[in-house]
């Protein structure tokens, strides 16, 4: 036999029919069954009962030995027209008997309605008996009267019954299992119908989706379930595969500049000096490239969950007071100030911190009107602000031009450029910032955001409260 999780749908679902089907029958067999016997015990009471008031009347009105015959008469003609009752009648006086002993009759039990039972040795089932005792009368002393029928009719008629109830049962429970097994077969068509429709799903074909029309509302649901996994797929396969194409091309320029610049090297004879301007701009070549393979390398350990964070209970204000003595020297370069503005308390990790607020101050003064001044505005979140680990909310806003709609959902995405130029005053950046500040953002349970308009730009991101942090 199959173990069960062998079997098919529609095998399980024949196999569960028929043993609904078999305790179904069972059920109504066995009270078909006790409702006969009850009702044939009823009738050999009755039975009983007749004749013993037919006998026990005789009996009651004999007062003579000389008149004893008329009842033996009467038991001869009821027994000699009925070979299965048996008329048993004992007295002190051997003159008023019936039978040569009295009879063995086991005591009635309850649900016998009084009748006992008696084993001959000639019959295949006890004898049901009913028992009367007559007052003496006259020259008749007290009279025990036993009348007893044979059962074996009886139990032959529910041994028949109860073998007949046996077939019917098995051949209903088989009908029922094949009757399953075809409604199964019927009911699970659609789910066979969508089983094809999801073998011929191809990546050659990635906008292909399941057909939900003519689907029970279960299938419909779970259709659609399966469809926005597909969606969602989809979506990470495109943004899989404009990011190889991305970081192909960030990694070709750098690999093109460094095969020529060398190859231009190597075509003559070079001064000292030369050389050594050749592989200063191969060295600023391989740095970029470094940055552009680090900063995928955490994007990637940062989706997959392997930064560990060292969380600690600090100021806001003070990490970014420190980014901004670190960039110091950019910002005068570009004649910009820096201004932070509120203060706030946050479980961080403060490497990962300053780096999202150096990525965010890059990116301002990169787009910032020169000569303006940058706000860090700190923000506690829901709580009071003395407490720690309330959660905060971190943006940075410059002035300059405005940002359009469509590119202020995408500004996070990982090589994306608000300008089509692969370089901003002068230097080149691979359009990995925004992106690492959202993994940051993420690792620290929070969400990114940006807006723009009036001639003002605000990016930043938000920091939710660890509950495994005790306060």
């Amino acid at each position: 036999m199959k173990p069960l999780r062998d079997l098919s749908i529609a095998q399980r679902l024949a196999a569960m029919f028929a043993l609904a089907a078999l305790l179904v029958f069972t059920l109504v067999g066995v009270t078909l069954y006790k409702v006969l016997e009850m009702q044939i015990v009823r009738y050999q009471h009755a039975e009983l009962e007749t004749k013993l008031r037919y006998v026990a009347g005789s009996v009651a009105v004999c007062d003579m030995r000389d008149r004893w015959y008329k009842v033996q008469d009467k038991v001869e003609s009821l027994t000699s027209s009925d070979r299965s009752t048996k008329i048993w009648a004992w007295s002190d006086d051997s003159g008023f008997r019936i039978g040569h002993s009295t009879p063995k009759v086991e005591a009635a039990k309850k649900r016998d309605r009084g009748m006992g039972r008696l084993w001959l040795s000639d019959s295949n089932a006890p004898y049901r008996t009913l028992e009367e005792v007559i007052p003496p009368r006259g020259e008749r002393p007290q009279v025990r009267l036993w009348i007893g029928i044979d059962s074996w009719p009886y139990v032959a008629a529910l041994r028949s019954f109860a073998w007949a109830l046996v077939a019917l049962g098995v051949v209903g429970t088989a009908l029922v299992a094949l009757l399953g097994h075809w409604i199964a077969l019927v009911g699970l068509r659609p789910l066979q119908r969508l089983s094809s429709q999801a073998q011929r799903l191809s990546p050659s074909n990635l906008s292909q989706r399941l057909q939900p029309t003519e689907l029970p509302p279960e299938l419909g649901r779970l259709t659609g379930a399966f469809n926005g996994a597909l969606d969602r797929l989809e979506a990470a396969y495109t943004r899989l595969d404009s990011f190889n194409a991305d970081v192909a091309h960030e990694l070709r320029t750098p690999l093109t500049n460094l095969m020529g610049q060398t190859q231009v090297a190597l075509s003559r004879p070079r001064e000292v000096a030369q050389l050594e301007d050749v592989l200063q701009s191969n060295l600023e070549e391989l740095e970029r490239m470094r940055g552009i393979v680090n900063d995928m390398l955490f994007l990637s350990r940062a989706d997959q969950g392997d930064i560990a964070l060292d969380r600690v209970c600090v100021p806001l204000a003070a990490e970014v007071a420190k980014t901004g003595e670190f960039m110091e020297y950019l910002l005068e370069e570009a004649g910009m100030r820096l201004r932070i503005d509120g203060a706030a308390d946050a479980w961080i990790d403060t490497s990962l911190f300053r780096r999202a607020i150096t990525n965010l101050l890059h990116n301002a003064v990169q787009h910032a009107t020169p000569g303006s001044e940058i706000v860090v505005e700190l923000r506690e979140g829901v709580g009071a602000p003395s407490e720690c680990g309330t959660g905060a909310s971190v943006a940075v806003r410059n002035h300059g031009s405005s940002v359009e709609a469509e590119h202020l959902v995408r500004m996070f995405d990982r090589f994306y450029r608000v300008d089509a130029a692969r370089q901003h005053r002068g230097e080149r950046h691979h359009g990995l910032g925004l992106s690492i500040v959202k993994a940051i953002a993420a690792l620290h349970g929070g969400n990114v955001f940006a807006s723009s308009g009036e001639g003002a730009t605000t990016v930043g991101f938000s920091l939710a409260a660890p509950e495994s942090v005790k306060v």
